[in-house]
């Protein structure tokens, strides 16, 4: 295995290289030094949260496969965990968390009764570990979804207990920003849809609207949080219809100034979620991407370093719009062990960005510009081969972090000490 003065002689030849393209690669790893990832606290035990009443979800739209041992019990183990992770991944983070994570010592509160109390030991764990917060809200896995609508029930009662813990996610979220002084980003994503032919779909989407814009009428400062909503194609229990399509949201985030997340699992496969980013960025400031990995289907699995995630990331740096998009990661698995799935997870996403940032823009741009798409694709499968591996290693050894291959013995160790005692 290659020692650190090996990585960085390698770093050095590698460095000369793109040089030789006008690409600083100490300017690009600068930039990158400075991308925060949002982590999602729901890889670590599988969805399941920490309410006392412990919901099943089943009906949910979500289903996690896989037995492996060790998952987080309790928020201390998950904490933990998280530590464990970040620190396998180079760079600062932000930790994004669902509604079902509180501490509530035992005690069995409602969804529409959640306070910012019963999330303050995460954001004093948070200061203390460094890490800025995002929140979810927690609208499935409930007796209250069952039926699989929330906020679009015709039933005006259920429509209300969910039009109030969302209320409360957003008080919570807005109590998240002034604690750690940066905007909380609040998502979010409802189930609500119908396995079978919906005769009128128009209704349910009014329903929906009104409940929303009963929600947001609460306004907070956006140095304290941010609101974004997601949307979804299908889902398992809402196979024939939606009622937060993208259509859907897209209109309501534009006409309402509120900020469209992009779940790159949440489209048809075909579909290039990449394309979209300029597409919304030209009429929103900001946009969420929730970055997973679908097989065939919505599948949440551990992102990695495939085109999808590749093309996603080069969107971002060719559009400019690094500042103006944010990141979070949304997979969960549990046919392996998940401090590797969120490590694999986050570095796929960083190793991405590096690779668009290492891109000879500018004499791509000229060509494009010029008309000359024969240099301008020369140059794109040419840079393929550039030795990127070595600006990576040489990022995590700056960053104190293990560079790739070394990191696996971290997981195992951790594995072995720790995760097997459970």
């Amino acid at each position: 295995m290659l020692g650190d003065k090996d990585r960085e002689r390698a770093y050095t030849e590698a460095r000369d290289r793109y040089a030789a393209l006008d690409v600083s690669t100490g300017e690009a790893l600068e930039r990158l030094s400075r991308i925060s990832l949002s982590l999602h606290c729901w890889q670590g035990d599988d969805v399941g949260g920490f309410e006392a009443h412990g919901q099943d979800l089943e009906g949910s739209g979500l289903q996690v496969t896989g037995q492996y041992p060790g998952k987080a019990r309790s928020l201390a183990e998950l904490r933990q965990d998280l530590n464990h992770a970040y620190a396998l991944i180079p760079g600062s983070h932000r930790l994004n968390l669902h509604a079902m994570y509180g501490d509530f010592g035992g005690n069995t509160v409602d969804r529409d009764r959640i306070e910012p109390r019963h999330f303050q030991s995460w954001m004093d764990w948070a200061g203390q570990e460094g890490l800025k917060l995002d929140f979810n809200a927690t609208c499935f896995a409930h007796p209250q979804a069952e039926s699989g609508l929330t906020l679009s029930h015709r039933d005006a009662s259920v429509r209300e207990f969910w039009i109030q813990h969302v209320k409360q996610c957003r008080a919570i979220s807005a109590a998240m920003g002034e604690a750690q002084s940066s905007p909380c980003l609040h998502n979010l994503w409802i189930p609500d849809g119908a396995k079978d032919i919906t005769v009128d779909r128009y209704a349910l989407r009014k329903l929906l609207k009104e409940s929303l814009d009963r929600i947001y009428a609460v306004t907070y400062s956006a140095a304290r949080m941010k609101d974004a909503l997601e949307s979804k194609l299908f889902g398992i229990g809402s196979e024939s219809f939606v009622v937060g399509s993208h259509e859907f949201y897209m209109g309501y985030t534009l006409s309402s100034g509120k900020m469209l997340c992009l779940d790159t699992g949440h489209f048809h496969p075909t579909e290039s979620v990449a394309d979209k980013v300029s597409a919304v960025l030209v009429f929103s400031d900001e946009l969420l991407l929730h970055v997973s990995r679908g097989v065939r289907w919505d599948s949440d699995h551990v992102v990695i370093l495939n085109d999808e995630v590749r093309d996603l990331m080069a969107e971002l740096v060719r559009a400019g719009a690094l500042d103006r998009v944010h990141s979070a990661l949304d997979f969960f698995d549990a046919g392996m062990n998940r401090i590797g799935a969120w490590v694999i997870g986050a570095r796929a996403v960083l190793k991405a960005l590096l690779l668009a940032l290492l891109e000879p823009l500018p004499r791509l741009r000229r060509h494009e510009e010029d008309g000359d798409h024969f240099q301008r694709l020369a140059l794109l499968e040419d840079i393929q081969t550039l030795p990127f591996g070595a600006v990576w290693d040489y990022h995590c050894l700056s960053q104190g972090v293990p560079p790739d291959q070394t990191w696996i013995a971290e997981v195992l160790r951790y594995e072995q000490d720790v995760l097997s005692r459970r």
